[in-house]
């Protein structure tokens, strides 16, 4: 199926450059872009997994960590 796509001057010379950086045709890098954002059922989704917080011990001491940055609040405190 083919389907025209209007956008800014500027969002397609960013579209441009990009597939060419990847190898592809910015009808090719369009298609993928758009398929990626329409398969994400949830917005924050996206984010999951997307930024370290430098802290390898979070899994094991959730617990402790989030009592040192809350000063011992409970969640209901907050």
């Amino acid at each position: 199926m083919s389907k025209t796509l209007h956008v800014p001057e500027a969002l397609a010379d960013r579209l441009a450059a990009e597939a060419a950086r990847r190898g592809l045709s910015a009808d090719q890098l369009g298609a993928e872009l758009l398929a990626a954002g329409l398969s994400v059922d949830d917005p924050l989704e996206a984010f999951i997994g997307s930024i370290h917080s430098g802290r390898g011990d979070l899994a094991r001491r959730h617990r402790e960590i989030r009592a040192e940055l809350t000063e011992g609040l409970a969640a209901r405190d907050l």
